[in-house]
């Protein structure tokens, strides 16, 4: 099943919403979206945009690397994007930042 045309409005609301200077992975891009379990559609959706504002780069895979092949033109343009907003990139790879969760997320779950 594809993703219907509200569902890529949230998904790349989600992408739009991730700050200058941080990232999220494609799985939790589809759970702020509302979309829990359909990180691929955020990559599907994501490979398709022509937008030029659209802020890609800052989506990565669960274990915090770059998607693309190492070393490709693709990879080299996040990477630089991505330090160019002072995210520490290591052969390839962020470290992602386990955020715990607030009072208000376990009270009435997630924003």
């Amino acid at each position: 099943m594809a993703p219907t045309a509200d569902s890529a409005e949230r998904i790349l609301a989600a992408v739009r919403a991730i700050p200058p200077g941080e990232v999220a992975g494609y799985g939790e891009v589809a759970r702020r979206a509302g979309l829990p379990g359909r990180a691929r559609w955020v990559a599907r959706l994501l490979a398709a945009s022509d937008d030029p504002a659209l802020p890609w780069h800052r989506v990565l895979r669960s274990d915090g690397r770059i998607a693309f092949a190492a070393g490709s033109d693709s990879w080299r343009e996040q990477a630089r994007r991505l330090q160019a907003e002072g995210v520490k990139v290591v052969e390839g790879r962020v470290r992602l930042v386990q955020r715990g969760r607030s009072l208000d997320a376990v009270v009435w779950g997630p924003a």
